[in-house]
């Protein structure tokens, strides 16, 4: 009986993998298609900000290819991602209690409005200003008389990496409540403990931020900011009782 239950259960699962795998495979094609036009929305930071640069260059032949499947690749995982967390819930609700299902239910809802929160964040704001730094960087060749100018000539596959990098490092950093308040659901951590050790959680905070960020000031306080937010906000959610132990 027990063998049979659980070559059901192995089944059950077998068959969401597969599910999400034919989507996953569905949303890619589909990204493939449109590479050109979603590398284009990347270009947005320097199109509705006036930044001046004139063009993105590729210096081998395959470049600009595997650029295009890398978007596309990443573009599926989180078209995809909402698709996965159901399955995932589908799959384990049965078995767990009331309050089991509501603290994933919260998880499995914030966690994509969070990221998507951080990656609009970067994408709006710190993007263009970090590249705003960068390019004030440039010296024209008219201010160093006959010498040779400094310009920026980027590379797509450069560009790209650039943006994904900042996309996903503030996507992920703004999950940063939902890694909390699951280490205070577990008891690894507690809200007095936070509390107590708050400036040590705040330095960490801004050498993380130091750490994914380019190399400015403005990019790593853009940073910081919203995530000693996102952290009192963290404290303030479990003090009030949410998602303790039962």
């Amino acid at each position: 009986m027990e063998s049979k239950s659980l070559n059901y259960h192995f089944k059950e699962l077998r068959q969401r993998l597969v599910f999400s795998v034919i989507f996953f495979i569905i949303a890619f094609s589909s990204c493939l298609f449109f590479a050109q036009e979603l590398y284009q929305i990347l270009l947005k930071p320097i199109l509705l900000n006036n930044i001046k640069v004139e063009r993105l260059i590729f210096t081998n032949p395959t470049e600009i290819f595997f650029s295009y499947i890398k978007i596309s690749f990443l573009t599926s995982i989180f078209i995809s991602l909402p698709i996965f967390l159901t399955q995932i819930y589908l799959f384990l609700s049965p078995g767990l209690y009331k309050n089991e299902k509501l603290n994933i239910l919260l998880i499995f809802a914030f966690s994509p409005f969070l990221f998507m929160l951080g990656a609009l964040f970067a994408f709006f704001y710190v993007i263009p200003l970090a590249l705003q730094f960068f390019l004030n960087l440039e010296v024209s060749g008219e201010l160093l008389g006959n010498q040779i100018p400094i310009q920026l000539e980027a590379r797509i596959s450069e560009y790209l990496s650039f943006n994904t990098k900042l996309i996903f490092g503030f996507g992920l950093a703004f999950e940063l409540p939902i890694i909390l308040l699951i280490l205070m659901k577990f008891k690894i951590l507690s809200a007095d403990n936070l509390a107590r050790k708050r400036k040590y959680w705040i330095l960490l905070i801004f050498v993380f931020s130091a750490i994914l960020t380019p190399p400015d000031i403005i990019s790593q306080v853009s940073l910081a900011i919203p995530m000693i937010i996102l952290f009192e906000i963290s404290l303030v959610i479990a003090k009030m009782g949410t998602f303790q132990s039962k």
